[in-house]
């Protein structure tokens, strides 16, 4: 990696950080609204929609046009607005207000993913160091999730179960966004090579990027990331409350073990960022999917013989498939950043953003619908069954990316 670069690098990965731990605290949200507000599981489910739908639009109505806007200004611009929204949260302690925060998050998180995505291309010169990057990106930002779940946990008062004093965590996360903007402010980055290169108008742009979708190539793309973040997000928002009300662990003690489930992906993709120096992608990816869907097989049916009226007062105290089940993470951790990377890094410069603006799009409807079906499953069937439904899309995306392994070769051929 270029060393003239590692001040922007460490910048971005600190913002990536940031929005981890905001974007991810929605399982433990969805948790305390109900101990909260007495929310049922199903209406809950919901903040994962006003995250994600939000991510969604602003992501497809922006995308095209942030390479105009500049990405360093567009980053700037979505951590100066969420500072602010984390300091009027613990004003206004509701659950309208949870939504607002949520939604104003993903608006905030598709400014600065698009912009991130875009520049890893700026600053790699090769597929496989831009493949080593944006893995540790998604580490670091798993990273970001981990600590997160000890920074809600902190705040919460298992004696008071509908306490509100875990609002004030937001002001924590108001510092944490302020000094990531701080950072990126002190930082430069050289946006001239993707400025001269587009000289399409505003218009063009925006219909390039939906000209994308059309592609067979794309297609398959999108679809394996609607499906992973399907899975990835459904059990992610969920384990609290599968640790809570199947596992009957105490709500802080819940958080923390879900935890697990954000260091196992950080870990993995850790090992991925180097791996896939020397490993091809698709094996990799093949062998990580097969044990994800092992271990669901081996985790659940402990679940199931979990007493209940054992109480449980410390990770010694917990069962075995609080510790099993969140190795799954570190099954899937490598599956997002590298058929990023496979597919941004086929295209030119200037179309990357444009590219990351269809990821993001589609990571936010899978990410919404894995969260509502599972919620949705769990009220209604119980968590096991919820989780057990992960094993779906986990064979859809094996036969998703045999076909897209096909795709990419015929047109690295044909290149």
């Amino acid at each position: 990696m270029r060393r003239k670069y590692w001040a922007i690098k460490f910048s971005i990965i600190i913002n990536y950080c940031v929005f981890a731990v905001l974007l991810n605290s929605v399982g433990t949200v969805i948790l305390q609204v109900q101990n909260s507000f007495g929310i049922s599981e199903s209406s809950a489910s919901v903040l994962e929609a006003y995250k994600d739908l939000s991510i969604a639009t602003v992501s497809f109505l922006v995308a095209a046009f942030i390479a105009r806007a500049g990405y360093k200004r567009t980053m700037l611009f979505g951590l100066g607005f969420i500072s602010l929204v984390c300091l009027a949260m613990p004003q206004l302690p509701t659950f309208w207000m949870n939504k607002l925060m949520f939604a104003a998050t993903g608006a905030s998180f598709a400014l600065i993913k698009v912009s991130v995505f875009a520049t890893i291309g700026l600053v790699t010169d090769s597929r496989k160091e831009h493949v080593s990057m944006m893995n540790f990106l998604e580490a670091f930002f798993m990273v970001g999730v981990l600590s997160g779940y000890f920074v809600f946990s902190s705040f919460i008062d298992d004696s008071n179960p509908g306490s509100l004093a875990w609002f004030d965590v937001y002001y924590v996360l108001a510092a944490m966004s302020i000094l990531a903007f701080t950072l990126l402010l002190s930082t430069t980055l050289d946006e001239s090579e993707v400025v001269h290169a587009d000289e399409n108008s505003p218009v063009q742009d925006f219909i390039s990027m939906i000209s994308l979708c059309i592609k067979p190539l794309v297609l398959t793309f999108v679809i394996s990331i609607f499906l992973y973040v399907l899975i990835e997000q459904g059990i992610m928002s969920w384990l609290p409350t599968f640790n809570s009300k199947i596992l009957a662990l105490p709500a802080s003690l819940s958080i923390q073990m879900a935890s697990m489930l954000a260091a196992a992906i950080a870990l993995g993709r850790f090992i991925a960022g180097f791996a896939s120096k020397k490993i091809d992608w698709f094996p990799m990816l093949i062998t990580s999917l097969v044990l994800a869907a092992g271990l669901v097989l081996v985790a659940l049916p402990l679940a199931k013989s979990v007493d209940s009226s054992v109480p449980i007062n410390s990770w010694f105290d917990a069962p075995l498939a609080a510790f099993i089940f969140p190795l799954i993470g570190l099954c899937l951790a490598p599956i997002y950043p590298v058929i990023n990377s496979v597919m941004l890094s086929a295209l030119e410069k200037h179309q990357q953003a444009s590219m990351t603006g269809l990821i993001v799009v589609f990571s936010a409807l899978g990410g919404t619908t894995g969260s509502i079906i599972t919620g949705s499953l769990f009220e209604y069937f119980g968590g096991a069954t919820a989780f057990y439904c992960s094993l779906i899309p986990i064979v859809l995306i094996i036969l998703m990316l045999a076909l897209f392994k096909r795709q990419t070769d015929r047109a690295i051929q044909a290149a």
